[in-house]
């Protein structure tokens, strides 16, 4: 059984790893490179090696409810979609609130992590760290590297003919931090994710002209969904999840376009993606329609040729005139602490077991949590991945054969669509809900539904119907918080309590009774047709 456990990196997910060996009885050692906790969200002046990097407006996409830990809800005056400087406290206070900051050693480097020579007998690792310039090695009965993706900027400036040749200013989105560098300039952001489109925007406050340039396209969202609600309660939902997963992939995404247009129709816009198999993560941002309609931003397909000072695009022969352009081309990822015989990264994925232990170690004393990317929030799905590892880590659980862990993995690599729901077919994507329910059923977590439905309606329906938010991780098995059941049935109250800041009278609907009555058949239906 493990006992001591080297954790590298104290973001999220290594900040939840360490409470989750703190719950096993096991000894956490965490390795944080910088000079305080929080990784990806503690906004620094300054770019830092090996760290992530943010923007200084930088909001969450996730909202408070969904991407909370499981047992330690945000304040409830904190807004829903937490800007970042608020998120690095409320990390702040879980550190604080378990007791984690003595398990942590900062400005510690890791430089190598390598098995012991009697590793297929103990499972052991040696750990080098690098603090203050002297080194120091330690003996690890387990590793977990909680090290994200997001550190190495992919700038594939090979695929922009001329770009050497260009007399302005260019960069990856990763150095950017503030807008007026844009003040009176001309603007080309290249790359239509959710950094790429968030830097357009602002730039297009200050900016003379801003072109946002797109291969593929994006569904763009907003944060207030239908009614006003945060879009993630209203799509992330167990019955929603259910719905789709049952329906064939052509219909799921003609719904699904359906949907995204109800708001602007995209193709109006130049926006619509291009392939519309694939699941893409969609554009979280509220102005862009609006800076696009009044002429601040202007939508262009992929770059043909840079030149001194201007740009061609592909199917416009006009060149625009251009005196900044920021590469928001995405990350890749590697483990540069680790040797490739252990974690080899190809195609953007590696060999993880359940996206978390390489399958081919005889012993199972090494994971990688987070490196997924779930529609959904990482927070909760880096806790339950660390949730499930430290009980194998002590032996209570057991994975499949070398055999079973490989065919799966390979199996996972070759994308192949299974034809209904969604196609998470790109590399690192994943069901968030079936994943979660996955590894709570390992650890004997995941909630009956059934039997609450029958002991406990009211909690049954809201955990059916309603938001999937993590407190439904804590409702039973091991690590149950006591909590978990009044946080999901105050959720909503939580949600509002920051929005309706002054006090409304709602005139009452003559149809507002007969509407709950023939809502409540429809939803005793639903029920009876799913349980059927």
């Amino acid at each position: 059984m493990a006992k001591r456990v080297a954790i590298v990196g104290a973001g999220v997910s290594g900040l939840a790893s360490i409470k989750c060996c703190l719950e096993e009885g096991l000894e956490p050692t965490c390795f944080e490179r910088s000079d305080d906790l929080g990784g990806l969200w503690r906004f620094t002046e300054h770019v830092e090696e090996g760290r992530a990097s943010l923007y200084r407006s930088v909001v969450s996409n996730s909202c408070k409810e969904m991407s909370c830990y499981s047992d330690f809800p945000f304040p409830e005056d904190y807004p829903n979609y937490v800007p970042n400087s608020q998120f690095l406290e409320y990390l702040k206070m879980y550190a604080s609130r378990f007791n984690l900051l003595k398990h942590i050693q900062f400005k510690t480097k890791v430089c190598s992590v390598t098995k012991c020579p009697d590793f297929t007998v103990t499972g052991q690792w040696e750990v080098v760290t690098q603090h203050e310039g002297k080194q120091e090695s330690a003996i690890f009965d387990a590793v977990m590297v909680c090290t994200g993706f997001l550190t190495d900027p992919y700038l594939p400036l090979d695929s922009f003919p001329g770009i050497n040749t260009f007399k302005g200013q260019y960069f990856h989105s990763r150095q950017y931090k503030y807008p007026n560098i844009f003040k009176d300039k001309r603007v080309l952001v290249v790359g239509m994710g959710n950094s790429g489109t968030d830097i357009a925007v602002e730039a297009s406050h200050l900016a003379e002209k801003v072109f946002l340039s797109t291969t593929g396209g994006a569904w763009v969202i907003s944060r207030v969904f239908d009614s006003g609600y945060p879009w993630d309660m209203v799509f992330t939902t167990r019955f929603q999840n259910m719905f789709r997963n049952s329906l064939p992939t052509p219909i799921v995404n003609w719904l699904l376009a359906r949907k995204m247009n109800s708001w602007f129709h995209h193709a109006n816009y130049g926006l619509v993606p291009e392939d519309r198999t694939q699941l893409r993560e969609p554009v979280l941002n509220d102005e862009l329609p609006g800076r696009i309609i009044t002429g601040k931003v202007l939508i262009k397909p992929s770059i043909k040729e840079v030149k001194e000072n201007s740009v061609i695009f592909n199917n416009t022969p006009k060149e625009e005139p251009i005196d900044i352009i920021v590469f928001a081309t995405g990350y890749t990822f590697a483990f540069p602490f680790l040797d490739e015989s252990v974690v080899k990264v190809e195609n953007g994925q590696a060999s993880l077991y359940k996206y978390i232990f390489p399958a081919h170690l005889p012993k199972p004393t090494l994971a990688v949590i987070g490196l997924i990317k779930p529609l959904g929030s990482i927070i909760p799905t880096g806790e339950t991945q660390a949730r499930w590892v430290v009980r194998v880590l002590k032996g209570i659980n057991k994975l499949p054969p070398q055999s079973v862990m490989i065919e799966e993995v390979n199996a996972r690599k070759e994308n192949k669509p299974s034809g209904f729901g969604l196609c998470y077919c790109k590399a690192l994507q994943a069901d968030y809900i079936t994943y979660i329910d996955e590894l709570l059923t390992y650890i004997n977590a995941k909630p009956n539904l059934f039997s609450m439905l029958l002991m406990d309606p009211r909690l049954g329906l809201t955990i059916f119907f309603g938001p999937f938010t993590p407190y439904q991780f804590r409702l039973t098995g091991p690590g149950k918080w006591e909590g978990a059941r009044n946080a999901i049935l105050t959720q909503w109250d939580r949600t509002f309590k920051v929005t309706k800041t002054r006090s409304v009278q709602e005139s009452p609907s003559p149809f507002a009774s007969l509407l709950k009555l023939l809502s409540l058949l429809a939803l005793l239906m639903a029920i009876f047709l799913i349980f059927l």
